[in-house]
């Protein structure tokens, strides 16, 4: 029978406790070291006054505001889809097509009809590439029946979902929302309806958006639960 030392008995329970203690202390200062490198007004906007969520979900919402029509936007997308595949779980994420301008409207209408029609997961990468990648010049009426013929949309059934007063209804629902998010340019991210942040807040380095998103997702979080 192999008897312990009183010694070694009080080390093998302080040490656990020490570890605990040590990785409470590392999490807390890594939160701090957080909220000093990610401040507010610099990397990213409160919005006042707080706006409603757009879904009931009780996650987080994440609202990614775009435009078809914007380069910034299509470069960001390989990065939207990498943190979605870790984080898709955890929150409530929404797309919100801009409509910054009359003229930015249209491709609004575009995205509404593709949901209308049920394609637009099918539709949303391929538009992007499209416009950016092919250089097509797809920014009218006829150009985007065209462009939805070549997934399978009859012309009629286009017509009807673009012209429809539930799209027409949904593009005035965005260029109010772009307005009460003050969005100023795109892509934009907004957080539980409450921070606003982009790509000029990340020193235009889309990953360290992500990284912010990630910040404020959790402070969102913490928000919720305090």
């Amino acid at each position: 029978m192999t008897l312990q030392h009183p010694f070694s008995t009080f080390l093998s329970k302080l040490i656990p406790s020490s570890l605990i203690l040590v990785g409470l202390l590392l999490a807390a200062n890594t939160a701090i070291a957080a909220d000093a490198k990610y401040e507010a007004g610099k990397a990213y906007t409160v919005i006042t006054p707080q706006q409603a969520k757009l879904s009931d979900s009780g996650k987080v919402e994440v609202l990614e505001v775009f435009w078809y029509g914007c380069p910034h936007c299509y470069r960001f997308q390989p990065y939207v889809k990498r943190w979605l595949e870790d984080n898709a779980e955890n929150v409530s994420y929404i797309r919100l097509p801009a409509v910054l301008n009359k003229s930015w409207a249209i491709h609004t209408r575009a995205y509404y009809t593709a949901e209308a029609l049920g394609i637009l997961e099918d539709i949303h990468d391929p538009l992007f590439e499209a416009i950016h990648k092919g250089r097509r010049s797809i920014n009218t009426d006829e150009t985007l029946m065209a462009f939805f013929e070549e997934y399978g949309v009859d012309n009629k059934d286009f017509r009807k979902a673009f012209y429809s007063f539930s799209v027409s209804g949904k593009v005035r629902q965005a260029e109010e929302l772009t307005k009460r998010y003050q969005v100023s340019g795109t892509p934009a991210v907004i957080i539980d309806n409450q921070y606003y942040t982009g790509p000029k807040q990340a020193g235009g380095s889309y990953e360290e958006l992500i990284n912010i998103v990630d910040f404020l997702v959790t402070k969102a979080s913490s928000d919720a639960s305090s």
